[in-house]
């Protein structure tokens, strides 16, 4: 499929496009904590991370034999306190954490060691700070409309408040693994057209150019759409601090959300990223203990990717969203602090790496300049897979920088469908 031309937005360092920080982050017990900073986030009514958890418990398989998971329930004798853990109908179980995460890791320890808490701790100082503002809000626009415009979703009435409702037609395919429950269709009430108006007006330039959607032509069987809920599922792999899952779950109203990540300490984190989200500590290269056939968006957002295992999550009409850094990305800062380069060719590589089972429908560029502050270098510097390379010596190369510093930002959002 020829590649679509994409398009550009240009955005503010410490703002969104619209001019309102998006997310910000808060504290609690000296963590710094992603969220979309609005009220959704805070109050004593919040729902607690294992509550949150629960809530889309049923988007989860056993990491052991594959069936759906249960929801908690109370354990004896406290029968009024929450349940804390998890287990499917052969009997396996997974306690969760005291932060209200849980943990699908099985069987020998992973090779895969995540990112560290020094590493989350600068992220999250990072993020707070707005600087990659731009990028949540356009990601969390494209996945908002991209949902709204997919073939089997309804939009009612122009005229008032969006709701959509699934189409009696919708299909899904078949999966050889029928080890695993299917949750079944799901949908989104968000009100997407004014969304990205909204998220993308202001001082912001934003021409969308995106291919259209053909409709699905996978073998299927129908199936009814899931009774006990309606909402539309999104999964975060590598979810780090779930700053990006909770930009998504803003713009995608009463979306459920689950954040995912081989870290122990950004499963911590993402716990309580947003109300409509839980967290799950895996190793997404071991296999996503997801159902098939669940999720209505997939995020991997600067994080690697099991085509395979995406693609069996995905429902039939799913989305599959991946962010990368182009070239100039952080450019000013690679040569004078020996940071990692990005290879040239790897927005190629990637579309070839998911050919066999995705096909690309949407490419767009976010690229702005961000001011920063030395403290502000040391962050972004120290948050990413240039966290360990001449490290001995960054403090003082970044004492050597102009104050404050221009960089770059600049990054590929593309958007895949199954083939």
């Amino acid at each position: 499929m020829p590649r679509n031309p994409g398009s550009r937005l240009r955005g503010s360092a410490t703002e969104s496009p619209s001019g309102v920080r998006l997310p910000e982050s808060r504290r609690r017990g000296g963590e710094g904590l992603s969220t979309c900073g609005t009220a959704e986030h805070i109050g004593a009514a919040e729902p607690s991370p294992a509550e949150r958890l629960s809530a889309c418990v049923d988007l989860l398989a056993c990491p052991q034999c594959g069936h759906a998971l249960t929801a908690p329930v109370a354990d004896a004798p406290a029968a009024d306190s929450p349940g804390r853990t998890l287990r499917c109908p052969h009997g396996h179980s997974f306690d969760l954490a005291k932060q209200g995460y849980v943990s699908l890791l099985t069987g020998a320890s992973t090779k895969m060691t995540g990112d560290t808490p020094a590493m989350l701790d600068a992220r999250a100082a990072f993020q707070s700070a707005g600087h990659f503002a731009p990028i949540a809000t356009a990601l969390a626009a494209t996945v908002a409309t991209t949902l709204a415009d997919t073939p089997d979703l309804v939009i009612e009435s122009p005229t008032r408040p969006s709701t959509v409702r699934p189409d009696a037609s919708r299909r899904t395919r078949p999966h050889p693994n029928a080890g695993l429950t299917h949750p079944g269709a799901t949908t989104t009430r968000a009100s997407a057209g004014r969304l990205s108006a909204t998220l993308l007006s202001g001082s912001a330039t934003a021409v969308f150019e995106a291919a259209p959607v053909p409709a699905a032509t996978h073998d299927s069987e129908t199936r009814p759409p899931r009774p006990d809920s309606q909402d539309a599922s999104v999964l975060e792999v590598g979810a780090g601090t779930g700053y990006y899952l909770a930009a998504v779950l803003d713009a995608v109203p009463e979306a459920r959300g689950v954040a995912l990540d081989v870290s122990k300490a950004a499963a911590r984190r993402a716990a309580r990223a947003h109300v409509r989200a839980g967290s799950v500590l895996a190793d997404a290269w071991r296999g996503l203990p997801v159902c098939d056939d669940s999720v209505d968006a997939v995020l991997s957002v600067f994080a690697p990717r099991n085509a395979a295992e995406v693609a069996r999550v995905l429902t039939a009409r799913g989305r599959f969203f991946v962010v990368t850094p182009t070239p100039r990305h952080l450019g000013e800062l690679i040569g004078p602090l020996g940071m990692v380069s990005v290879d040239a060719a790897k927005q190629d590589r990637l579309t070839e790496s998911l050919g066999d089972r995705f096909e690309q429908i949407d490419q767009r560029l976010v690229e702005y300049s961000m001011s920063l502050s030395p403290a502000e270098v040391a962050e972004v510097t120290g948050m990413g897979p240039s966290a360990h390379h001449a490290a001995a010596d960054r403090a003082e190369l970044i004492a050597a920088l102009p104050d404050p510093m221009a960089v770059t930002a600049s990054v590929t959002i593309s958007t895949y469908r199954l083939r």
